[in-house]
């Protein structure tokens, strides 16, 4: 009877073995579960900060990029005000030549032939540019009709038959439109 207390005992502690061994594995599953959900939740974590790193990182770019934009249209723009109060000079300039041209004495003329050009250059330099208009065909993005007057020929028809006032452009905006008269 010993021998057969002695083996329920051992069959006892092998089934007590068993279970033991069971809910080890359980509990190591159940384990190896936690930290496959914690590492889930870190990649989901991961890849929620990654993206906001990324979306924040584009938009700052963008603001970079538009800035730097506005900033150069704005240096390209800001003599504007300045070369447009300067243009009625130039205008009074080109009046004033011809006039001066048909006099005996060519040295004022010449002098000032020579402060007009370089005038005119210094503002071509910042940008200024003369809309062709005489003879062109007429464009309202360039041109002012101030009036229309019946054509010589058919070939002047909707062209610009007279030049009234030049037109500018700087830095490729018109800044004055040419003022002219058109052929119907």
């Amino acid at each position: 009877m010993g021998e057969n207390k002695k083996h329920k005992k051992d069959s006892q502690h092998v089934e007590d073995q068993k279970i033991k061994d069971v809910k080890e594995q359980e509990v190591k599953e159940a384990e190896a579960e936690t930290k496959e959900e914690k590492t889930d939740n870190f990649e989901e974590k991961f890849n929620e900060l990654n993206d906001k790193y990324l979306r924040l990182y584009s938009e700052y770019d963008n603001y970079r990029k538009r800035t730097a934009i506005e900033k150069m249209e704005l240096l390209k723009t800001a003599a504007e005000g300045t070369i447009n109060a300067l243009l009625p000079i130039l205008d009074d300039f080109e009046r004033a030549l011809p006039t001066m041209e048909n006099r005996e004495d060519k040295t004022d003329y010449e002098g000032i032939l020579l402060i007009y050009n370089k005038f005119k250059r210094t503002l071509e330099q910042k940008g200024l540019e003369e809309i062709a208009a005489l003879g062109a065909d007429f464009n309202t993005d360039e041109h002012e009709a101030l009036t229309q007057i019946p054509a010589p020929d058919e070939s002047q028809k909707d062209k610009v038959i007279d030049v009234i006032q030049k037109g500018y452009k700087l830095n490729g905006k018109v800044i004055r439109y040419a003022r002219v008269v058109v052929g119907c």
